[in-house]
């Protein structure tokens, strides 16, 4: 194809996109609020919905969930601070070749803490 072939390909291309009716939107300004709520209305239906909580979530309709535990306190804290102290609690075999944990990261041979030279 030469020039004037794309020329006039391009020119009818145009022609029928405007016979078809494409045009842009024509700008209206900004619309005025209609609102007949006060603003106390507002502001007290906008807490309301805030202490609602979402109610798209999952678990919304389960309400809240009592956890029945024979642990006491002080066993919950401290398997908490062992597991924060574990420098491998978050290692994760799926990062691995394989899936598997290399055995080197099974159990470390060496203290991660700190210990005072005396």
């Amino acid at each position: 194809m030469n020039t004037k072939q794309l020329i006039a390909i391009s020119a009818a291309a145009f022609a029928m996109l405007g016979a078809a009716g494409a045009h842009a939107e024509a700008y209206e300004g900004v619309h005025a609020i209609t609102s007949s709520a006060s603003r106390m209305d507002v502001q007290a239906e906008a807490l309301a919905a805030a202490r609602a909580g979402n109610p798209y979530s999952d678990s919304a309709a389960e309400g809240t969930l009592a956890v029945n535990s024979t642990l006491d306190r002080n066993a919950v804290r401290d398997q908490a601070v062992a597991t924060a102290h574990d420098p491998l609690q978050s290692l994760d075999r799926r990062a691995f070749y394989r899936d598997q944990v290399p055995s080197a990261y099974s159990k470390p041979t060496v203290s991660f803490t700190r210990q005072a030279g005396l």
